[in-house]
């Protein structure tokens, strides 16, 4: 016997009611979501997300996938007897663990994600930043408490994007699956975080949205409240007292590097909540934390 409850004719009526005035506001435009977290390795939640993704593309809205990795890749490193070691919530990867890193990223991760959406009726194609080069990046250096400039192997920062090669896969009706790998000038690889890719491609392709899945409900306070619209200052007042640390900064700084550069609307989401993708965009109450580019009144 089924667990899902019956849903009567006039509540499916009203759920389409709700979503209607948000389908015909979105559809043409650039949504960026940033996949990880539960949503990619519980199957059911993986499964419900590719329909997701293939409903947006069907209502007109173009979405584009960044996907993580951080377990898979651990696991991987498990397999050759290698220690995942983090920084300020930035991989250390030295040329072995990159090997690694793309391998699973831009290989098993990005693949089965291309086949799950294509899977269920979607045209999904799989990049890294590598392809085309369009992904330009630098050495990343880490300041910690105990000094500045800590080199943590082949981790880069964004330097640029050429959006061309993902525009052309919009415009042919294809949904991209972006691997955050990018390319330095001498055709080496690097490890980018993926929150970081996320938010400069959304920048770049002057994206309606930038929607980052997590294992969290949002941003929340000391005392477990859930806060959204947070505003720059109030982020900083965060990071300053200790409230957001670790894994979370370089999410909420790409969430709001976004949101400052012209990006419409920022959030971070709860991934383990089935169809949050369609929650956000569709309901008049959404879910999660946005964030604002600026103060009110500016």
């Amino acid at each position: 016997m089924s667990d899902i409850p019956t849903i009567t004719p006039a509540v499916k009526a009203g759920i389409l009611a709700e979503a209607l005035p948000y389908i015909r506001r979105f559809s043409g435009s650039t949504i960026v979501i940033k996949y990880g977290g539960n949503a990619m390795t519980d199957p059911a939640l993986k499964e419900g997300f590719a329909r997701d993704v293939v409903l947006l593309k069907l209502v007109g809205i173009n979405p584009v996938i960044v996907h993580g990795g951080g377990p898979q890749i651990n696991e991987m490193l498990n397999k050759v007897g290698k220690e995942g070691v983090f920084v300020q919530g930035m991989r250390v990867t030295d040329s072995e663990t990159m090997d690694i890193v793309e391998m699973v990223l831009g290989g098993h991760v990005n693949k089965e994600i291309v086949s799950m959406i294509n899977t269920h009726g979607g045209k999904a194609v799989g990049v890294t930043g590598r392809d085309g080069h369009f992904i330009k990046a630098k050495k990343l250096y880490i300041n910690t408490p105990e000094r500045n400039g800590v080199d943590i192997g082949q981790v880069g920062v964004v330097e640029s994007i050429d959006t061309s090669l993902v525009q052309g896969l919009i415009d042919n009706g294809q949904i991209p699956v972006v691997a955050p790998i990018g390319v330095g000038r001498n055709g080496e690889a690097f490890n980018i975080n993926a929150d970081v890719v996320a938010g400069k491609l959304a920048e770049e392709l002057n994206a309606e949205k930038l929607l980052m899945m997590t294992n969290i409900t949002g941003v929340m306070d000391k005392e477990g409240n859930l806060l959204t619209n947070l505003t720059p200052k109030r982020i900083d007042d965060l990071i300053a007292d200790g409230t957001l640390y670790g894994g979370m900064l370089p999410k909420i700084s790409s969430a709001l590097e976004a949101a400052v550069n012209g990006v419409k609307a920022t959030h971070i989401i709860d991934g383990r909540v089935p169809n949050a993708l369609l929650l956000e965009i569709f309901t008049d109450s959404g879910i999660g934390s946005m964030i604002l580019g600026r103060e009110p009144g500016q």
